[in-house]
């Protein structure tokens, strides 16, 4: 009971579906994550400063379908769809680089909007790293942070961690900013969860975000149906 788990991992199959969602034939699974794991870390890498909440990859015996949802999705759509079609260029480049793309399978790109980024945790995190990058006090970055997400009305509870040389000093320490509250071990709970990190000049700072949107019962899911 005591041990240290993964919000999100922790409710798969109760609140949360998989992000990568196929089925393998016979010695296919080791390519199929390969292509999964290198399309995600490209992606993330590519996207960096998009405010990229979550990438999801779908597969059925006739295509790949990888789905990305943003705050920003005018950004990576591009004037006339031109954006989004030199990311798919790219993304099958790769795959096809590695070998991972088979001949008869073709890949699509779907571009989901995120209608309250400030009740997404990927979202936020991003946004405190976007703020220390730019060299920002980082109490007044949790401080700001913490009542905006609060501000929305779906949200009871906000907690935001750093980690790291902190204002850069030369020790590194922790540092933890907590409002409203965060019940880690209620299955029916929505919590989100993001982990990134702000790459500085003087070393890496974590930071960690958890984000409480309140209690989900079996009629409140039909609904979201």
């Amino acid at each position: 009971m005591s041990h240290t788990v993964h919000p999100y991992s922790h409710r798969l199959g109760i609140l949360r579906d998989w992000k990568s969602r196929w089925f393998s034939p016979k010695g296919k699974f080791k390519e199929f994550l390969e292509a999964d794991v290198l399309v995600r870390k490209f992606l993330e890498k590519k996207l960096k400063g998009n405010f990229v909440a979550d990438i999801e990859i779908e597969r059925s015996q006739k295509h790949i379908r990888v789905i990305i949802s943003t705050s920003r999705p005018g950004m990576i759509i591009g004037r006339a769809g031109d954006g989004s079609q030199k990311l798919l260029a790219e993304v099958k480049k790769l795959l096809e680089k590695k070998k991972l793309l088979p001949a008869k399978m073709e890949l699509k790109l779907d571009i989901k909007e995120v209608k309250s980024p400030e009740s997404n945790a990927a979202i936020v995190a991003e946004m405190v790293v976007d703020g220390l990058e730019k060299r920002l006090p980082f109490r007044r970055v949790m401080k700001s942070m913490l009542e905006k997400v609060m501000a929305n009305r779906d949200v009871e509870g906000v907690r935001i961690f750093l980690a790291g040389r902190l204002g850069g000093a030369t020790m590194s320490r922790t540092e933890d900013r907590k409002l409203g509250r965060i019940p880690l071990q209620t299955f029916r709970a929505d919590v989100d969860y993001a982990a990134t990190k702000a790459v500085m000049p003087y070393g890496t700072i974590g930071v960690k975000v958890w984000i409480y949107r309140g209690e989900v019962f079996d009629k409140d899911k039909e609904g979201q149906k």
